[in-house]
């Protein structure tokens, strides 16, 4: 063999193995991102912007982002007159909790509106729900003005007089009845209000090369403080109280968290979601979300932008913060702070 073919086959052996190299590089390069052995937690820090958005527009959130929630620890009554109208009952004779609850309507709902009854209790004067084992001197029905599905109509109003009369009517008792266009008017009222002050707060987060597995969204999350929803691809970051709802909301391919093999799906984006009224302010959501979005797009490589794929900087997280603090402050004057058991009703 001369000179010139060894050199020849030389040269083709060493293009062939740059040919393989590259491809076995390219490869890895385009496998997403794996969960790695546990380290030290990550410390939230750093900020950018989320986009400002109405909750009408988006929807009302999944159930507080699927998570199954424990039971709600403030003792206030079902009732307020700020978002509900309600029925006093006239009782003929004193009604047992047992007789109450025997006779209570199937549902609990009049329309897209919930619909409550509370007996007062005669030692204390307070309004509870019906409970066995006491005994009621009067009762009061009532029926929420507003919530996320709009105002209280007047076909909504009809049901709730329908269903409180035969209640009453079983029961021995009879009903006062507020005037329905004036509780229309307010159920409008309320929704406008509602309306122009119901907000969510969204950031997404973009791989900028390499796809992420769900493994890799799971543990990088969870270093941050949140846990698995009930939801598939679904995360939630817990408030500080228990009983309240999640601070935040991650939201990824639902497929890849249902996979067989979760370590080959391929996840570009994630979102992390803010539901303003129904977040105490005292829990910092806006500052949390901020952090967790920074953090997150450092260790993962990602970036953070809004809805259209378009960047978010500082400075207009800086305008929709101040912009948010102000909503906070409307929410306070009208008595529907952000967290509250109210807000929480009012903007479900």
């Amino acid at each position: 063999m001369s000179k010139l073919q060894i050199g020849l086959a030389i040269v083709g052996a060493l293009l062939l193995a740059a040919i393989v190299a590259h491809g076995a590089w390219i490869s890895r390069r385009n496998q997403p991102r794996q969960a790695e052995p546990e380290g030290p937690p990550i410390e939230p820090h750093g900020l950018d912007e989320p986009s400002f958005a109405t909750a009408r527009s988006q929807g009302a959130p999944e159930d507080a982002d699927g998570l199954m929630l424990p039971p709600q620890l403030e003792r206030k009554p079902l009732l307020d007159p700020l978002i509900d109208i309600s029925a006093a009952i006239e009782l003929e004779h004193p009604v047992s909790g047992e007789a109450l609850l025997q006779h209570m309507p199937a549902t609990r709902r009049v329309g897209s509106k919930p619909y409550a009854i509370e007996g007062q209790d005669p030692a204390t004067r307070q309004w509870e729900p019906p409970q066995a084992g006491r005994r009621y001197l009067a009762l009061q029905a009532g029926v929420q003005l507003a919530n996320r599905a709009g105002p209280l109509n007047e076909i909504e109003y009809s049901e709730f007089v329908v269903k409180t009369q035969a209640l009453a009517d079983a029961l021995g008792g009879t009903p006062e009845f507020p005037d329905m266009r004036d509780a229309v008017a307010r159920a409008r009222e309320l929704d406008g209000f509602a309306s122009e002050h119901d907000a969510q707060l969204s950031v997404t987060l973009r791989a900028r090369q390499t796809a992420w597995s769900a493994g890799y969204v799971l543990q990088n999350a969870a270093r941050l403080g949140f846990v698995a929803g009930v939801l598939p691809g679904r995360m939630v970051l817990p408030a500080n109280v228990g009983g309240q709802p999640p601070v935040l909301g991650l939201h990824y391919d639902a497929q890849a968290a249902q996979a067989a093999d979760p370590a080959h799906t391929a996840i570009r984006d994630m979102t992390l979601t803010l539901d303003v009224a129904q977040v105490a302010r005292s829990e910092q959501p806006y500052v949390r979300l901020r952090e967790a979005a920074t953090r997150l797009a450092e260790v993962m490589d990602g970036q953070i932008t809004d809805d259209d794929g378009q960047p978010l900087s500082a400075d207009a997280m800086d305008l929709i913060g101040a912009e948010l603090e102000n909503l906070y402050d409307k929410l306070d004057e009208r008595e529907l702070s952000a967290g509250s058991v109210l807000a929480r009703r009012l903007f479900s």
